[in-house]
C-alpha cells in the first residue's frame, strides 16, 4: 500500500511538472511570438521582421566566430609553449605571438560585438513589447476594468519594472547557453584529441554536476517568484504612504503604518535571507566544480608528458581547454539558475496579457445594457447591475434629461448613485435595457475628486483637449470666473509645471474642474460631487455658471442646496428602487416626511398626549385666522426657527404636519405664514 501511494505520488509529481513545462511554454509563445513570428492581423510589418531575424542571426553568426576564435587560442597557445620550450626559435616564436595577439584582440573585439547586437536586439524587443502590452492597457478602458479583477496585482510594476528584465534576460540567457554548450562541445573535442580518458570523465562529471545543479536552481527559482511578489507588495506599501500621506498625517498614523511597513518588510528580508542560503550553497558547488575541473588534467596529463606520450604544449591546451569547459559549465549553470527569474517575468506579464484581452471582452450569456448614441440623454427601462452581475444596482429606470436642465441624484451613500455616471460614460454595462446617450467626446465628467494630469497649467485647463488653442487673457478671465485669479502669481505662467495635485486644495481641484467645463463648453456634463469641497457661494457661483452655459448636466450630491440649481431629481432607494421628481415636489415630500418623524418623536418624547393635540389645535385655528409667527411655525413644523426665517427669504412653502402647506406672506401689514 504504502509503495503504491509513493508510486502515485511520483506520478503525480511527474504530471504535475510536465503541465507546469507546458504552461511554461505556453506562456513564451504568447509573450514572444508577435515579435518573432507575427501572425495575426494588423501585427508588425514583415520589413521590421526580417530586421530582427537578420540581428538574431548576426548574433547567432558571431557567437559562433567567438567560441571559433578561443577553441584556435588553444591551439595558438600550445604551438607556443613548443616553439619556447623545444624548438627555441626566436622568428618562429615571434610569428607564433603574433597569431596568437591576433587571436586574443579579435576574441575581445567580438565578444563586444556579441553583447552589442544582443543588447540592441533586447531593446528592439522591449521598445515593442513595452508598447504593446501599453496599447492593451489602455484600449477599451482595460486600464479600469483590471481593477476588478483581484488576482492581477500591481499593473503599473508589471508594466515598468518587469518588462525590460524579461527581455534582456531571455535574450541573454538563450545567446549565453547557445554560447556555453558550444564551448562545452569545442573544448571537449580538443580533450579527447589529448586524452580520450580525461574527455569521458568530464562527460560523466558534466552529467552529476547537471543534476545537482538543476535541484539548487529550482530551488532558488522558488524564492525568485516569491520574492519577486515580495517586493512587488512593500513597493506598494511604501507608495501607498506617499499616496495617502496628508490622511496619515491627519490621523498621526505613522506608528501604524510603520508597523505595516516593517512587516512586510521582514517577510521579504527573510526571502532574501532564504535566497543568500541556497545562493551560498549554489556558489561552493560552482566554485568546487570548476577547482575539480582544472585539477583533474594534471592529475592524468602529467604522468603522459613524463611518459612522451605527449608534449609540453599539450599539458598546457588541456589544462586551458578543461578551464574554459569548466567555466562554460559554470556559466551554463548559472543562466539556468537566473532562468527562474525571467521564467517569473514571463508568467506574469502573461498572465497580465491575458487579463487585459479577458477584460476588454464581453462575457457570454450575460446580458448588457444596450447604448444607443444621439443627441439626448435617456434611460429605457434599465436595470444596471455590478460589473460581477452580483448586485442589482436600480431596476426598470426610465427618464430623459431635456436639453438644458438639470436633473440631481440623491440617495443614501452606496446605493448606486455614482454607479449610474459610470454606466452614461460605459464603464459599466451590465444589465437590461437601452442607455441614449451622446457620443463620450462631447460629454464632460466632473468627479468628486477631479484628474489632475502631468503637465502645465494650460494643459490642466485645456484638458482633454490640449491642443486647443487659446489665449492667455481668456485663460485668465477663466480663473477669475471661478475664483482662482491668484494661482498665477503662486506660478510664474501658464506653461509651468508642477506637481498641481500636491500644490492645490481639494477645493481648488474643484474649481480649477469647473475651469475646464468653461473652457470646453461641453453640451453635456456630468458632475460625480463635483462642489464637495466648496463652500457653499463658491458653490453657487460654479452652478449659476454652468447653467448659463446652456449645457445638460446631470449631479450627484447630498446638499439640499444643489436643488436650486436642478430641475429633476431621481432618489436612489431601497431595494434597487426609485423615483423621479420635480424639485418642488420633492421638497414638499421630504418636507412631510421630515415632519411626520419629528412629530411621532415629540409626541413620544416630550409631550403629554392631551397637551401635545390642545398645542396643535391651537395653532391651527390660529393659521386660519390670524396666521402664524416664525416660533409659532416652527412648534408646528418643528423646523428650527433659522429653518423657517430662510424659508421665509426665499419664498419657499412648507408643508406642516397638518398636511397643509404654508407660505409666507412678505406684505408689511402682515408678514405671517398663512395656509395655501
Amino acid at each position: 500500500m504504502q509503495a503504491q501511494a509513493v508510486r502515485n505520488q511520483s506520478l503525480k509529481d511527474s504530471t504535475s511538472a510536465f503541465s507546469d513545462f507546458n504552461q511554461f511554454w505556453e506562456d513564451v509563445k504568447a509573450i514572444a511570438a508577435p515579435y518573432w513570428y507575427p501572425t495575426e492581423p494588423g501585427g508588425r510589418a514583415f520589413s521590421e521582421v526580417l530586421r530582427t531575424w537578420g540581428m538574431l542571426s548576426l548574433l547567432i553568426l558571431l557567437i559562433i566566430a567567438l567560441v571559433g576564435v578561443t577553441a584556435f587560442n588553444t591551439f595558438a597557445s600550445n604551438y607556443l609553449v613548443n616553439v619556447i620550450i623545444e624548438d627555441k626559435d626566436f622568428d618562429k616564436f615571434y610569428q607564433t605571438l603574433g597569431v596568437y595577439g591576433v587571436g586574443l584582440l579579435s576574441v575581445t573585439i567580438l565578444l563586444g560585438f556579441t553583447r552589442l547586437v544582443r543588447k540592441k536586439l533586447a531593446l528592439d524587443w522591449y521598445k515593442w513589447l513595452n508598447n504593446q502590452i501599453l496599447d492593451k492597457y489602455l484600449s477599451n478602458r482595460a486600464y479600469y476594468k483590471i481593477n476588478f479583477k483581484s488576482d492581477i496585482d500591481n499593473p503599473d510594476q508589471r508594466i515598468s519594472q518587469e518588462i525590460e528584465p524579461l527581455t534582456s534576460n531571455t535574450l541573454s540567457f538563450l545567446a549565453t547557453t547557445l554560447e556555453k554548450v558550444l564551448e562545452m562541445l569545442v573544448f571537449l573535442v580538443i580533450m579527447w584529441s589529448i586524452s580520450q580518458f580525461v574527455a569521458v570523465v568530464l562527460v560523466v562529471y558534466t552529467i552529476i554536476g547537471n543534476l545537482i545543479a538543476i535541484y539548487l536552481t529550482q530551488e532558488v527559482n522558488k524564492i525568485n517568484q516569491e520574492q519577486l511578489d515580495l517586493k512587488a507588495e512593500y513597493t506598494y506599501t511604501i507608495t501607498h504612504v506617499r499616496t495617502h500621506a496628508e490622511s496619515i498625517a491627519f490621523f498621526q498614523g505613522e506608528k501604524k503604518e510603520s508597523n505595516i511597513i516593517g512587516s512586510r518588510f521582514s517577510r521579504l528580508l527573510k526571502s532574501i535571507e532564504r535566497k543568500i542560503n541556497w545562493e551560498r550553497n549554489k556558489d561552493i558547488f560552482n566554485r568546487g566544480y570548476q577547482a575539480l575541473i582544472q585539477v583533474f588534467p594534471f592529475i592524468v596529463l602529467g604522468p603522459l608528458y613524463i611518459n612522451g606520450e605527449i608534449t609540453f604544449g599539450q599539458i598546457g591546451q588541456g589544462s586551458l581547454a578543461a578551464g574554459f569547459f569548466a567555466n562554460a559549465m559554470a556559466d551554463l549553470i548559472n543562466e539556468f539558475g537566473n532562468s527562474g527569474r525571467f521564467s517569473s517575468y514571463i508568467q506574469r506579464l502573461s498572465d497580465f496579457s491575458n487579463a487585459l484581452e479577458g477584460v476588454t471582452k464581453q462575457p457570454e450569456k450575460v446580458s448588457s445594457i444596450k447604448t444607443i448614441e444621439e443627441n439626448r440623454l435617456a434611460f429605457e427601462d434599465v436595470t444596471l447591475k455590478t460589473p460581477n452581475s452580483e448586485q442589482v444596482i436600480v431596476e426598470h429606470l426610465t427618464l430623459t434629461v431635456q436639453p438644458g436642465e438639470g436633473l440631481l441624484i440623491v440617495g443614501p451613500s452606496g446605493r448606486g448613485k455614482s454607479s449610474l455616471l459610470r454606466a452614461i460614460s460605459g464603464l459599466w454595462n451590465a444589465g437590461t435595457g437601452r442607455l441614449v446617450r451622446p457620443p463620450l467626446e462631447e460629454v464632460l465628467f466632473l468627479p468628486q475628486r477631479p484628474y489632475i494630469i502631468l503637465g502645465t497649467l494650460r494643459e490642466q485647463l485645456l484638458y482633454p483637449n490640449t491642443n486647443r488653442q487659446m489665449t492667455d487673457a481668456h485663460l485668465r478671465e477663466v480663473l477669475q470666473q471661478v475664483n482662482l485669479q491668484n494661482l498665477l502669481s503662486r506660478v510664474e505662467g501658464f506653461d509651468t509645471e508642477v506637481p498641481w495635485e500636491n500644490i492645490l486644495s481639494l477645493g481648488e481641484q474643484q474649481r480649477l474642474a469647473f475651469a475646464r467645463l468653461l473652457v470646453t463648453h461641453p453640451r453635456f456634463t456630468i458632475l460625480d460631487e463635483a462642489t464637495s469641497a466648496l463652500d457653499l457661494t463658491n458653490e453657487g457661483n460654479l452652478y449659476k455658471q454652468l447653467q448659463e452655459t446652456k449645457t445638460t448636466f446631470i449631479s450627484v450630491g447630498h446638499r439640499e442646496s444643489l436643488f436650486d440649481y436642478h430641475q429633476w431629481v431621481l432618489e436612489l432607494t431601497q431595494d434597487s428602487n426609485w423615483q423621479l421628481l420635480k424639485v418642488q415636489d420633492y421638497r414638499n415630500q421630504k418636507t412631510t416626511t421630515q415632519n411626520s418623524n419629528e412629530d411621532t418623536l415629540t409626541t413620544t418624547d416630550s409631550l403629554p398626549n392631551h397637551e401635545y393635540q390642545n398645542k396643535s389645535t391651537r395653532l391651527i385655528q390660529n393659521s386660519l385666522s390670524e396666521g402664524l409667527s416664525h416660533k409659532e411655525m416652527s412648534e408646528l413644523t418643528f423646523y428650527a426657527i433659522n429653518t423657517i426665517r430662510s424659508k421665509a427669504s426665499k419664498g419657499e412653502t412648507i408643508t406642516a404636519k397638518d398636511g397643509f402647506a404654508y407660505r409666507y406672506d412678505k406684505d408689511p401689514h402682515v408678514l405671517k405664514w398663512i395656509r395655501i
